[in-house]
């Protein structure tokens, strides 16, 4: 298993010592550096080249978020904060997760495993982009690139592709831990698109081809972040 270099960076000792315990105890994550604010942090990415930065929002002179606003090619990032309210302007960044103090390890681990999937994505080239999905009895290649969305029904999901409905057994959730974060989407507890197949935003509502999904309340925010981002003219 290859390893991902990582910097903390937090103004909090305390907050530092946790996060380096935490680091220390997955297999494939290697402690690059610690810093206490982002003055250190942008002296120490000068002559380290980490692929993760835990990085905390509320520090002296910098914010994290300002920061992060100014870097032109960011390693993967993965926020700690104790304030709820700077979820969405994470989400514009397009920042790894985004954990809230005191942070668990089990929420910990379920972050930096997702970054360790987004690298190993990353490294692919697109033609691996794919999962086989087992629907009527076979097992089928999906690209995802040929996934326009997926609809939850309890037990089952409908995968919408550009040819066909695949019916699958198993639960949106499931879904959407074996697809790219960078491609899909959650909107609705029971609606994951794919955000490069969005052709329109209606009120609460996106529109793929002739299919109006609903945005739910709970998604509201950080989907239409995710989708807008800089975007909007």
């Amino acid at each position: 298993m290859r390893q991902i270099s990582c910097i903390i960076t937090d103004d909090e000792p305390i907050a530092r010592k946790g996060l380096r315990k935490y680091v220390e105890k997955v297999a494939f994550l290697k402690l690059a550096g610690e810093c206490e604010d982002a003055l250190q942090l942008s002296a120490m990415l000068k002559s380290e080249k980490p692929e993760l930065l835990f990085l905390d929002i509320e520090m002296p002179y910098i914010s994290g978020i300002d920061f992060l606003a100014g870097i032109a090619q960011p390693p993967q990032v993965i926020l700690t904060t104790a304030y709820e309210q700077y979820a969405v302007k994470g989400y514009e960044l397009d920042v790894a997760d985004y954990l809230l103090k005191p942070v668990s390890f089990e929420r910990f681990l379920q972050a930096v495993n997702k970054v360790y999937d987004r690298i190993e994505r990353e490294r692919k080239p697109d033609g691996e982009r794919y999962i086989f999905i087992k629907s009527n009895g076979i097992l089928k290649k999906v690209f995802f690139d040929d996934i326009l969305f997926a609809e939850g029904m309890e037990n089952y999901v409908l995968i919408h592709t550009r040819d066909s409905k695949e019916v699958v057994h198993t639960t949106l959730k499931n879904l959407a831990d074996s697809l790219p974060e960078d491609t899909f989407l959650q909107v609705h507890r029971s609606y994951i698109v794919n955000r490069t197949k969005v052709e329109a935003i209606e009120g609460n509502t996106i529109n793929i081809g002739k299919t109006r999904i609903p945005v739910s309340r709970n998604y509201r925010e950080s989907v239409f972040a995710a989708l807008l981002g800089n975007r909007l003219l």
